[in-house]
């Protein structure tokens, strides 16, 4: 059973986001936070499965919400599900820590889908957000850290660009699950990010994805 904390100030949203969850047999929304320093207490002290993060909230924003639980559980999967595609709005979510990025327009089916393929490991971003990054990220002076890059490490890292997970990346290659996670921690060190999410921006920053 997926556990999953629902975060979101608008009383109507909770419902009806919680009201489809609770439909699909293997989900369960264990709590709803109504603002950001809520959901930071609720998350740390429940430890859900799935956060699900709004991110214009009282006290404290999502993004600002979402770098203070990875401050304190790295391990935490966060899926922002909002209504704006603002450049100060995506960037900082994803660089805080969010491993996917959804809109509230999307039909209920891709968010029971997106927090699946989340908990999976996979970053899930809508097309509009995709396009944003490709579009802001490849006009920036990034540092070319990809050039230190093994052609195998290079090989993974843009296949962790299309979502793919260690497991299935291991089955594309015909290489074993334990050398993929080798090649992956020694990747993310040498483009020094952090988690697979910024091992992704950093490949669309660099325009190393078609």
């Amino acid at each position: 059973m997926i556990r999953i904390l629902l975060a979101d100030d608008h009383e109507m949203v909770r419902i009806g986001v919680s009201a489809y969850l609770q439909t699909q047999p293997d989900m369960e929304v264990i709590d709803e936070a109504v603002n950001g320093k809520e959901a930071v207490e609720k998350a740390l002290a429940l430890r859900p499965d799935i956060i699900l993060m709004d991110m214009v909230m009282p006290e404290m924003n999502g993004a600002e919400a979402t770098a203070e639980i990875i401050k304190h559980w790295p391990e935490a999967k966060i899926v922002i599900v909002t209504s704006f595609l603002d450049d100060d709005k995506v960037y900082p979510a994803l660089e805080a820590g969010a491993i996917s990025y959804i809109l509230k327009t999307s039909n209920a089916k891709r968010i029971a889908e997106a927090i699946r393929d989340t908990l999976k490991g996979q970053t899930v971003l809508e097309p509009e957000v995709t396009s944003k990054m490709m579009q802001k990220m490849r006009s920036g002076n990034g540092h070319r850290l990809h050039n230190d890059l093994t052609e195998r490490e290079l090989e993974i890292l843009l296949l962790l660009a299309k979502g793919k997970t260690n497991q299935e990346i291991a089955d594309d290659l015909f290489i074993a699950l334990k050398t993929v996670k080798t090649h992956v921690s020694n990747l993310l060190s040498k483009l020094e990010v952090q988690d697979r999410t910024q091992a992704v921006i950093y490949a669309f920053k660099n325009d190393l994805v078609e």
